[in-house]
């Protein structure tokens, strides 16, 4: 309204109206604006154009962002700093890798690597798509490197459970004067519990407080339940959850209840469950969580329930689903799917993978196969889950390439599976 009442608009006022529409998550109409002002001649500015951009990435429309850093081009504008850091976190996946490696291309051939928020973006959006080497290797280029840029290493090495590296930057770290905070201590935490690393992690949590001053929160907490729990001390991690100093959040009984799964613990998984759905009774994995762990312990009659109490609370789960890129295009599978157009050539190349495994010494381990079934068909349906597929898929498809990479969706984070040079008896 005071919009529409000003008697002069220039480009700062709509500016501002563009943010505020993007900022209240009403896409559609910044976008129409901004068309709007092109239209009426507006004299855009960079301003306009890292609105728009940033406002599309913030919404999730990734897509229209990319299109309008051309289009953004094309009009003589050249990105600048703000450009590139609200675009490179957006290129996280499979569809936008090819996006994050031209940007980085614009940021070598414009001279932007000295800018240190520029490099740490790259960083982070090289090991969000599973090139671990790639963000090391920008990392080793930084002449300078505050705070953020070393915990994004940190985390970089902890999300794909690289423990002991994550372990040994953090005392780089150290030496190097940076000051820590309460994300470098939570990025530490994580890599030693994907590493199993306990006493190394419970020294790092010891040290929070006692060496630097840092308060521990609830996620470093939960981080700390979590590196008890992958390593199988599950009472201890009962107990570490009991003497927490604040209400503990869903990540700590979440982290309690997966490891109850793995090390089949029927009585602490009841436990971490109930608990888990009174604080959040529309998750749907912690249901099946649950139910699966039941059914491991051939509890039918209890799983039974689990889901009857999931079904009646109308919580439904998201299939499983795991996707492949090949040649710029995006490949997806589900358990059992059949409709890709060399799905016979897939099963036929898991089959005989399959016998080659066994006569290599492999056995499979079928504790996680949810039907009651009789062993056989456990096993094969061990060989149609929907990551087996994709991955079946990229070894088919390689043509000389050694990187396939699969991404999941049932994640608190998409994961991603990385397989370089696949083992001998593949070819």
């Amino acid at each position: 309204m005071v919009f529409d009442m000003m008697p002069q608009r220039d480009v700062v006022s709509r500016n501002v109206l563009l943010t505020a529409y993007f900022s209240n998550r009403d896409c559609e109409k910044g976008i129409a604006l901004f068309c709007r002002m092109r239209r009426e001649g507006v004299k855009l500015d960079g301003a306009s154009w890292n609105a728009v951009i940033g406002g599309c990435l913030n919404n999730g429309q990734t897509e229209q962002a990319l299109k309008m850093l051309g289009q953004m081009q094309e009009s003589g504008f050249k990105p600048n700093q703000i450009t590139i850091t609200s675009l490179l976190p957006a290129c996280k996946d499979l569809e936008s890798l090819r996006a994050g490696k031209e940007v980085h291309s614009y940021i070598f051939r414009n001279c932007l690597m000295e800018d240190l928020t520029t490099t740490t973006a790259l960083v982070f959006m090289y090991a969000k798509c599973g090139e671990l080497e790639l963000s090391r290797r920008v990392f080793d280029m930084m002449r300078r490197r505050d705070t953020v840029a070393w915990n994004t290493m940190i985390i970089a090495n902890s999300m794909h459970g690289n423990g002991e590296e994550a372990l040994l930057l953090f005392r780089k770290m150290l030496d190097s004067a940076v000051k820590l905070n309460s994300v470098t201590f939570t990025g530490d935490l994580c890599g030693c519990s994907h590493s199993r690393l306990v006493d190394e992690g419970i020294m790092v949590f010891d040290s929070m407080r006692r060496d630097h001053s840092v308060e521990p929160d609830a996620d470093h907490y939960s981080c700390m339940v979590d590196v008890l729990s992958r390593a199988g001390h599950l009472e201890e991690a009962y107990q570490f959850i009991q003497r927490m100093p604040m209400e503990p959040t869903p990540g700590a009984w979440g982290a309690l209840l997966g490891a109850c799964r793995v090390h089949k613990n029927v009585d602490l998984a009841k436990i971490a469950a109930n608990r888990l759905f009174e604080i959040e009774p529309d998750n749907p994995g912690n249901y099946v969580l649950l139910s699966n762990i039941l059914v491991t312990a051939k509890k039918w009659e209890e799983a039974s329930e689990t889901r009857k109490l999931m079904s009646d609370r109308g919580v439904t789960k998201t299939p499983g689903c795991s996707w492949v890129q090949l040649r710029n295009r995006v490949y997806s599978f589900v358990a059992g799917d059949r409709s890709n157009e060399r799905s016979e050539e897939i099963y036929k190349f898991l089959v005989e993978m399959g016998e080659k495994m066994k006569l290599a010494g492999y056995v499979p381990n079928t504790d996680f196969v949810l039907q009651d079934v009789d062993q056989e068909e456990k096993v094969g349906i061990l060989c149609n889950h929907s990551e087996k597929l994709a991955v079946a898929f990229g070894i088919l498809n390689l043509n000389g390439e050694s990187t396939i990479r699969v991404f999941k969706n049932l994640r608190t984070r998409n994961m991603i599976k990385t397989i370089k040079k696949a083992p001998d008896f593949i070819h």
